[in-house]
């Protein structure tokens, strides 16, 4: 089961340390071994999060998710987002940009360190958002009920996560962005840029975010169709057409997955500079690490985690809100990657000793219950 699942994620950790040796030497190859390491630390929580909606898909979806996807991510986001980034910021043409990627590692990176207050304001409130959501949800299970509890009461407001999410968006542009940090530990407003930013992000994810629950539902109430069209086709011996709806429906959860992914990629990216200010060096280290976060979510899924132990998406929505909020505050503070990383293994972990724990406790009960059953008769 591991050795499917992660094979090839094996195999493109060894192409990426071999190619890095053949770029730049064993020094290369000590850097993308750490930056697949910091890759992989800041995001267990999105592999959380992914098998969360990864399950509802079926096996072939699955599987586009591993291929089609991981290229999305590996070269869309590691490799060609930033230069996208600097060339609308810099006003270059894309050519412009990829060449001075490869040939000006340093002003390079400064052009990309001056974008981080629109991409932490993006990616910021895209994951404010789905932390906001969920928390205003009212769940059969609760992790901290205490808390859970009254915000699930406060979610019966309508659009009460999106009012929310633009009030802290407006305080950031007034605070933070007035004073954001640039290369070179320069400091200048960039309120608007922020606040623009950030509706954005708020924006794809209630556009993303809703058409995928739109075909959710529709593809919920096809099932109970097709069901009843099946067991009247069982009395009257007529053939029952299938569906296409599944494929609108796991098309745009495919889509929601990606955006999820790329907000979730955003710290890793800026945060790789501090590592390295080689493009190729960043793109190979964390496309090895989003692979293995592709084939963990993958494995997730596949062996039922998230059945087995109740918590752990509680644990991983409470460190995206983590994630959601130092985002922010990274505009103005530079926040080291090991205080995010920890943050969210520490709620992770946290959550799956909670659901270790009920386990326990269920199955004492059980056992108890059968024991008195027994006695009984």
């Amino acid at each position: 089961m591991v050795l499917k699942t992660f094979g090839w994620s094996f195999a493109v950790t060894a192409l990426g340390l071999v190619a890095a040796v053949f770029y730049g030497g064993w020094t290369a190859f000590g850097l993308v071994a750490i930056l697949t390491i910091l890759e992989v630390s800041l995001s267990f929580d999105n592999a959380v999060v992914n098998a969360g909606v990864l399950k509802k898909m079926s096996e072939f979806w699955q599987k586009i998710f591993l291929t089609i996807g991981i290229l999305i991510a590996v070269f869309g986001m590691r490799l060609v987002f930033p230069v996208v980034i600097v060339s609308i910021t810099a006003q270059l043409g894309p050519i412009e940009a990829v060449d001075l990627a490869l040939n000006d590692h340093a002003r390079y990176e400064e052009l990309v360190t001056d974008a981080h207050p629109a991409i932490a304001a993006f990616g910021g409130m895209f994951l404010l958002m789905i932390f906001l959501d969920f928390i205003f949800e009212d769940r059969d299970i609760r992790w901290l009920a205490w808390l859970e509890r009254p915000l699930a009461k406060l979610g019966k407001i309508d659009m009460l996560a999106a009012c929310v999410a633009l009030i802290i968006l407006l305080i950031t542009a007034t605070t933070f962005a007035v004073n954001a940090h640039q290369y070179g530990g320069v400091y200048v407003d960039k309120s608007s840029t922020v606040l623009l930013a950030g509706v954005a992000g708020v924006v794809t994810y209630m556009v993303v975010g809703g058409l995928s629950g739109f075909f959710e539902e529709k593809l919920e109430e096809d099932e109970e169709r097709e069901q009843e069209a099946e067991e009247e086709a069982r009395r009257t011996g007529k053939p029952v057409s299938a569906t296409k709806l599944v494929g609108k429906a796991a098309f745009f959860m495919f889509m929601y997955l990606e955006v999820l992914d790329a907000s979730f990629s955003f710290d890793g990216v800026i945060g790789a500079f501090a590592v390295s200010n080689d493009p190729v060096v960043i793109a190979l280290g964390l496309g090895i690490g989003a692979m293995y976060v592709r084939s963990l979510t993958v494995y997730l899924v596949r062996q039922g985690t998230l059945d087995d132990y109740v918590y752990l998406e509680h644990g991983a929505h409470y460190a995206i809100g983590a994630l959601a909020v130092i985002l922010l505050v990274t505009i103005q503070y530079e926040v080291p990657e090991v205080v995010t990383g920890l943050i969210g293994v520490a709620l992770i972990a946290w959550s799956f000793w909670s659901s270790v724990r009920r386990n326990q406790r269920l199955r004492a009960h059980e056992e108890k219950e059968v024991a008195l059953a027994a006695n009984e008769v």
